[in-house]
């Protein structure tokens, strides 16, 4: 009976969802200082620089979205597979690497061979989301390493910023997610940056957009060149995770096309209506849809492998 009734939620933020291969205590007893230690080390990183929360949340969903989440975002190349770093979402933007690498290095010290790198991506995520105001949840755990990585998959299925409504739609159903869990999701947006080569489209040649917002950006990314110059997606509060994303959509301020088709007249508008208006509303969706996200194919049991150093296969 428990098992079925595995779906809960506490004091409106907290959400936890059971994963018949994962367990939210899978190391309580072969780890009992794991979360604790990656608590600590991400409230390091985040407080030494607010961005990396961001950072840190968009490796998971850029982690999982390419063959599940197995921690094959972290693989550098080497002779037999060309990594997923060099993928055109990740080249030269994907970012905090190193924080997983010192956060590794600890609990190897406390319990050599246990926690796998795909679950401090998946408590990273979770953990950064909280120090910068958002909503909990109950990470499941006992993920696997993949032993390889997809160059191919990840320049495929990571959904590009320039994507219009329906391709969004189903670039997210492919994954299993419905319309409103990937408007939740979208929701991620309201921290972090982007550089200028995602939004450089928008801003000069499209209409749907505030006309001072526009102004503000172009200072920053010129029509030529400066592409890495980068711009806050939620200008409003740019380290807070909030609904102002959602606001800002209202008012024709997304940045990033993709973001914007959200609330352009078509089948999401009302779901991010209400999120620019219900904030614990958006902090229970979003965290429902990240339990979901955390669960996409977990490696579990005998297959793959438990990497030593996140970075390369043992």
């Amino acid at each position: 009976m428990a098992i079925y009734l595995c779906v809960f939620i506490i004091i409106f933020s907290v959400i936890g969802i059971c994963s018949a291969d994962l367990s939210s205590d899978y190391y309580e007893k072969s780890c009992p200082k794991a979360m604790y230690t990656i608590k600590n080390a991400v409230a390091d990183a985040v407080t030494n620089e607010r961005r990396m929360g961001a950072s840190l949340l968009r490796l998971h969903f850029h982690d999982c979205f390419v063959n599940g989440c197995d921690g094959s975002v972290l693989l550098d190349d080497t002779s037999d597979f060309t990594g997923e770093k060099s993928a055109k979402p990740n080249s030269n933007s994907l970012r905090g690497f190193d924080v997983i690498d010192k956060i590794k290095s600890q609990i190897e010290k406390l319990c050599p061979g246990i926690v796998s790198c795909a679950d401090i991506v998946a408590v990273v995520a979770r953990d950064s989301v909280v120090l910068l105001g958002g909503p909990s949840w109950t990470v499941e755990l006992g993920r696997r390493d993949s032993t390889t990585a997809s160059l191919d998959t990840a320049n495929s299925d990571i959904p590009s910023p320039l994507l219009d409504l329906n391709d969004l739609i189903t670039n997210f159903a492919n994954k299993g997610f419905t319309a409103k869990e990937m408007v939740a999701l979208s929701g991620g947006h309201t921290i972090g940056k982007a550089q200028c080569t995602t939004f450089r489209q928008r801003v000069y040649n499209e209409t749907n957009i505030d006309s001072s917002l526009a102004t503000s950006l172009k200072s920053n990314c010129p029509s030529t060149g400066g592409d890495d110059t980068l711009s806050s997606l939620d200008a409003t509060t740019p380290v807070l995770f909030d609904n102002h994303f959602y606001k800002n959509l209202v008012n024709n301020k997304g940045i990033l096309h993709s973001d914007q088709q959200l609330y352009s007249g078509g089948s999401t508008d009302s779901q991010v209506k209400t999120y620019s208006t219900h904030p614990i509303t958006f902090d229970a969706d979003f965290a429902k849809a990240m339990v979901k996200l955390g669960n996409l194919s977990p490696l579990t049991g005998t297959n793959g492998q438990i990497r030593t150093n996140c970075r390369k296969i043992n």
